[in-house]
C-alpha cells in the first residue's frame, strides 16, 4: 500500500511566499501532504506548542532558505525557521534544505528590493545558513528547481521504511487483513520455537550420562588417571600410567563384544577392577546375568559415548 508522508515546509514567509507556494504544490503533485504553519490557525495553545505538534506529527522537514534569518523567538534568540531547523534534528525528523543560489538571490534583490535581505541579524543569518550547508542540500534558482528538488528527495524518502506516514482508508482492510496475517504468523513463529527449544532440550539430554554432559564425561575420563602395572600391555602404551579415556578407547572393542567376570586373562581383569567400576558409575557399561556368569559390555549409553568420540576424531583429522 502506498503511504503518504506529511511534510513540514520551513521558512521565512513574506519574502518566500511564491516559493513555499511552489514547494505546496510539489509535495501535492507527489502524492503527499504539505504541512506548515501558514496553512493552520493557532488555536488555544501557544505558537511554538502548535509548530511543535505538526513537526511531531510530520514524516519529514523541508526548509527553504532564502535571503532572510527570520522573526526572533524571544525565548530562544533564534529565528522561528532556525528554532524549527533545530527542533526537527531533536525529534529524529530526517530534513532536507532547498537553498537559494546566489545569483538568484541578486535577482530576487532587483527584483523585490532590499527587503528579501537580512539586514538586523545578518551574523545569525551566516551561521545558520553555514549549519544548513554543512547537510546535505539542494540549491535553486527558480520555482521549477524547487520543485525538482522536493521530487528527487521525497521519492528517496518514500523508500524509507521506517517512515510511517498515512494510509489511504481504502487500503484500511488490506492493513487489517496484513495485521491479522502478521498475527497468525507470530503465533505459527511461538509456536514453532517452543518445539525448538523442546527438540534442543531432547538432544541436550540424548547426549548426558547420567546427568553430565558429553563434554564433563569427557573431561573427567581423560583427567583421571591409572597407574600401569610393568608389561602387562604388549602394544605401544609408554609411561607408569594411562588415563580412563584412553583406556576406555583400547579396550572398547572387549566391552562391545563383552567379558565375562570369571575371565581369568590378565589385561582383561586389569580392566575389570581398574576401568570398568568407573564406567559403571557413569552408566557407559552395564552388568549382565548370562546364565551362571555375570558379563559386563558396553550400554546404550557406552555406545552413543564411543561413536561421539570416533566422530570428533574424524572430523578433527579431516
Amino acid at each position: 500500500m502506498k503511504k503518504r508522508l506529511q511534510v513540514f515546509i520551513s521558512s521565512t514567509y513574506a519574502d518566500l511566499i511564491e516559493e513555499r507556494q511552489a514547494a505546496v504544490e510539489a509535495v501535492l503533485n507527489a502524492g503527499h501532504i504539505p504541512a506548515g504553519m501558514e496553512l493552520f490557525k493557532s488555536g488555544d495553545q501557544s505558537q511554538k506548542e502548535t509548530i511543535k505538534k505538526w513537526i511531531d506529527e510530520s514524516d519529514v522537514y523541508m526548509l527553504i532558505l532564502g535571503g532572510r534569518y527570520g522573526t526572533i523567538d524571544q525565548e530562544t534568540g533564534k529565528s522561528y525557521t532556525h528554532w524549527e531547523y533545530d527542533y526537527a534534528e531533536t525529534c529524529g525528523k530526517p530534513r532536507f534544505s532547498i537553498i537559494i543560489n546566489d545569483n538568484a538571490l541578486d535577482e530576487k534583490v532587483k527584483e523585490k528590493g532590499q527587503d528579501v535581505l537580512e539586514r538586523e541579524h545578518y551574523k545569525e543569518y551566516r551561521d545558520f545558513k553555514d549549519t544548513v550547508l554543512s547537510k546535505i542540500c539542494k540549491f535553486y534558482s527558480d520555482i521549477k528547481d524547487i520543485k525538482l528538488a522536493i521530487y528527487e528527495s521525497l521519492k528517496e524518502f518514500e523508500k524509507d521504511e521506517t517512515l510511517v506516514g498515512w494510509v489511504s482508508g481504502n487500503d484500511v482492510g488490506r492493513f487489517i487483513e496484513i495485521k491479522e496475517e502478521n498475527h497468525t504468523l507470530l503465533k505459527e513463529n511461538m509456536s514453532l520455537k517452543e518445539k525448538v527449544e523442546i527438540l534442543e532440550e531432547k538432544v541436550k539430554k540424548n547426549l548426558e550420562f547420567n546427568g553430565y554432559s558429553y563434554e564433563e564425561l569427557q573431561g573427567y575420563l581423560q583427567s583421571k588417571l591409572i597407574s600401569l602395572p610393568g608389561d602387562i600391555f604388549n602394544d605401544n602404551i609408554t609411561g607408569d600410567e594411562i588415563s580412563a579415556m584412553d583406556l576406555f578407547l583400547k579396550s572398547a572393542k572387549l566391552f562391545s563384544i563383552g567379558y565375562e567376570f570369571n575371565s581369568g586373562e590378565k589385561v582383561t581383569s586389569f580392566i575389570h577392577y581398574r576401568l570398568t567400576p568407573i564406567l559403571l558409575n557413569f552408566g557407559l557399561v552395564e552388568k549382565l546375568k548370562v546364565g551362571t556368569a555375570i558379563k559386563f559390555q558396553l550400554s546404550e549409553s557406552g555406545h552413543k559415548f564411543i561413536l561421539k568420540l570416533e566422530m570428533d576424531n574424524f572430523q578433527s583429522e579431516c
